[in-house]
C-alpha cells in the first residue's frame, strides 16, 4: 500500500486573510450574540472567540464592557420609531409615540433594558432620538432651557418602564407574579382603622395595564414639564460652583 504524500505547505499569504477588527464590526457582532444569547452573554472573550482574535486586541476599540453595552444600545435605538416628529397632530401624543417606541425597543431586550438604566450611549442613533424629542418639546412652545432638562426625565421615566418589567426567563416570571398577588392580597385585606386609604384605594393601586400606565404617567410628565420652570438659582448666594 502505498502511503499517502504529505501535505503540500501553504503558504501564509495564500491564506485568507482575517478581517480587519473594527468598532463597527465588534458592535456589529456583540448585536448577534445578544439576540442570539442575551446581554450577559455579550463579554470581551466571547466577542473574541467570534472574531477569532485576542480579548486584549479589542481593547483598542472599546474600553470596557459598560462602553460596550452602551455601543450596543445606540446601535438598538436606530429601531426607535421616529416618524411622528414628520407627522401632524397633537405634539403631546406624537412625543408619547416616540417614547413608547423606544420603550418598545427595551421590551425586546430585557439585559438591555436593565442595562439602560446606566448605560450612556453617545452614537448617532441617540443623537438622533435626543434631537427628535427636543424638536417634538420645541413645536409644543416649551423654553428651550426647560425642554433641555425634560429630554433627561422622560427618558429616564420610559428606560425604568422597560425594566421594571423586563425578565430573564419563566423562573422570573413566576417569581413577579407571585410577588404581585402577595401584594394585592396584602392590599385588599387592609385594615381600614389602621390604613383607611389602602383600604379604600387597594384595588386601583394595582389596577390598568403596564401600557396604559405609561401613557398616563407620559401625559403626567409632559404637563408638568409645560407648568414647571426650571429654578433660578443665579442669585442664591449658598449656590455651589459645581455640583
Amino acid at each position: 500500500m502505498t502511503a499517502a504524500p504529505p501535505p503540500t505547505p501553504r503558504s501564509r499569504r495564500e491564506r485568507p486573510a482575517k478581517p480587519a477588527l473594527s468598532r463597527d464590526g465588534i458592535v456589529a457582532v456583540a448585536v448577534e450574540v445578544m439576540r442570539a444569547e442575551g446581554l450577559e452573554r455579550v463579554t470581551m472573550r466571547r466577542l473574541a472567540q467570534e472574531l477569532d482574535t485576542g480579548a486584549a486586541s479589542l481593547y483598542v476599540y472599546v474600553r470596557n464592557t459598560a462602553e460596550l453595552h452602551a455601543a450596543i444600545l445606540d446601535e438598538l435605538l436606530g429601531e426607535v420609531d421616529l416618524g411622528p416628529v414628520r407627522a401632524t397632530g397633537d405634539w403631546r401624543a406624537r412625543l408619547a409615540t416616540v417614547l413608547t417606541s423606544y420603550t418598545a425597543v427595551l421590551f425586546e431586550h430585557p439585559g438591555l433594558a436593565r442595562s439602560a438604566l446606566v448605560a450612556r450611549p453617545s452614537g448617532a442613533h441617540y443623537l438622533d432620538l435626543l434631537e427628535a424629542l427636543l424638536a417634538l418639546l420645541a413645536e409644543g412652545g416649551v423654553p428651550a432651557e426647560r425642554a433641555a432638562w425634560a429630554v433627561d426625565v422622560l427618558l429616564q421615566l420610559a428606560t425604568a418602564s422597560a425594566a421594571e418589567h423586563a425578565t430573564r426567563g419563566e423562573a422570573d416570571h413566576a417569581r413577579t407574579s407571585a410577588e404581585m398577588d402577595a401584594l394585592g392580597t396584602a392590599l385588599s385585606g387592609a385594615d381600614p382603622a389602621r390604613h383607611p386609604q389602602l383600604a379604600a384605594l387597594g384595588t386601583e393601586l394595582l389596577s390598568g395595564t403596564g401600557q396604559d400606565r405609561l401613557a398616563w404617567s407620559l401625559q403626567v410628565l409632559i404637563s408638568g414639564i409645560l407648568q414647571t420652570p426650571r429654578p433660578d438659582r443665579s442669585d442664591d448666594p449658598e449656590r455651589p460652583e459645581e455640583y
